[in-house]
């Protein structure tokens, strides 16, 4: 290829080719997944309420949906047109320009039948898709959100794409959406598989808005990878400073010693404007596709680990739960009880780990709790903890999680590690 194409020449590998296990193989363990969930986790999270304080309960479609990537950032970062490097095409309501374009969630998937696309409230209705919990934030929310389907895309065949509005700044994000943005971004990222956070080589700054996002992902950091696009729009000094930059506000918002991988790329279908990066661009373009290219054969260990995570913040909230009950009086004074509970919740949580024995970095938010917390009327109203349902989801851990991952481990490759 010739210098100015070098970096579109790492082409979209075939994901099909790296797939260990068979599609037999991984439909066995999802379905294995399925009811080890339905069967020993769901129950608990219905008792203790758990839908109220962190998420809605899992359905079919969750374990059995394709790798999901949720790429975030801040207007005209390039989301759609790398969504469109990846896909090789066009799709109905594609939208590209310097100013916010994408003023809606959009789920690019593979079709059976002509391209289309569906609209939110149809889509959440769709039992074979997992966007069915979607409904919970409102008709606000749908009509701002839809699906693109699209065919003949080898990289759909394997993985869907959420296409998100670009991160605004000041009351443009605050009072311009009717939906809770921050909350709907929480959902996606529990279900992702990647998640990938765009920043253009001329626009680093990270608004207050943004660092928000960011937060959100903490509980997600196995799953981010960060792209500054547009790289080939400045100089090998430039973007060495850019790149610097970039990591050192990382390193500022993520709060952490070791800052997720940076991939430099360009993903538009023009000719660079320096070449002097072609051959950095195209390595660092060929890694990106790689890790993209690994999610569908690593989906099982991906949903086992998920499921994993669920299990263990299920059982943490349970206990917090009967922890907070167990304090509240039979009678008089439940009101002015369940204010001072809320009021010290902090050391409440310490308490509650001491006592059952619970690992504190597996407890929630401190102000997210407290502020679901406030909308409930009387905590003595919840379920008394059934332990038997709690040493069941135990034996999933112990047992049945590892017979799943040992299986996986016969077909499948070693993850690498992302860091």
């Amino acid at each position: 290829p010739t210098p100015t194409n070098v970096a579109a020449a790492a082409s979209v590998p075939d994901v099909k080719q790296l797939s260990l296990l068979t599609e037999e193989e991984q439909s066995s363990i999802f379905e294995t997944l399925k009811k080890l969930y339905k069967r020993k986790v769901r129950p608990l999270e219905v008792a203790s309420g758990y839908a109220h304080f962190h998420s809605q309960p899992l359905n079919a479609a969750d374990f059995d949906a394709k790798p999901m990537i949720l790429l975030l950032g801040q207007y005209s970062v390039g989301k759609t047109t790398f969504i469109r490097s990846l896909v090789q095409r066009d799709w109905v309501g594609q939208r590209i320009g310097p100013e916010p374009t994408t003023d809606r969630f959009t789920a690019i998937m593979s079709g059976t039948a002509d391209e289309r696309l569906i609209p939110g409230h149809a889509l959440a209705m769709q039992s074979d898709r997992p966007f069915q919990a979607l409904a919970s934030f409102g008709n606000n929310f749908l009509t701002k959100f839809d699906g693109a389907e699209i065919n003949g895309s080898p990289f759909l065949d394997q993985c869907t794409l959420i296409d998100t509005p670009g991160v605004l700044a000041g009351e443009k994000q605050r009072m311009g959406r009717d939906y809770d943005f921050k909350k709907v971004i929480q959902w996606f990222a529990e279900r992702a598989d990647c998640i990938i956070v765009l920043f253009d080589a001329h626009k680093l700054d990270i608004s207050d808005e943004l660092r928000n996002v960011l937060n959100t992902l903490r509980p997600h950091q196995d799953k981010v990878k960060v792209l500054l696009n547009k790289a080939d729009q400045v100089n090998s000094q430039q973007l060495m400073r850019v790149y610097g930059a970039l990591m050192w506000q990382l390193g500022k918002v993520l709060n952490t010693p070791e800052v997720c991988r940076v991939y430099v790329g360009s993903f538009w279908d023009q000719p660079l404007v320096n070449t002097e990066n072609a051959a950095l661009l195209a390595r660092e373009k060929e890694d990106l596709m790689n890790e993209l290219s690994d999610l569908p054969r690593n989906a099982a260990l991906r949903r086992i680990n998920e499921l994993v995570k669920r299990t263990r913040s299920v059982k943490v909230h349970a206990y917090i739960i009967h922890y907070l009950r167990k304090q509240m009086p039979y009678t008089f004074g439940k009101k002015e009880k369940q204010q001072r509970l809320i009021g010290r919740l902090e050391n409440e949580f310490v308490q509650c780990a001491r006592r059952y024995n619970l690992p504190l970095g597996d407890f929630p938010n401190l102000d997210e709790f407290r502020t679901n917390l406030l909308q409930i009327k009387d905590i003595s109203k919840f379920q008394k903890l059934d332990k038997s349902l709690v040493k069941e989801m135990d034996r999933v851990l112990a047992n049945d999680i590892a017979k799943l991952l040992e299986k996986c481990s016969i077909q499948t490759a070693p993850m690498d590690d992302p860091y």
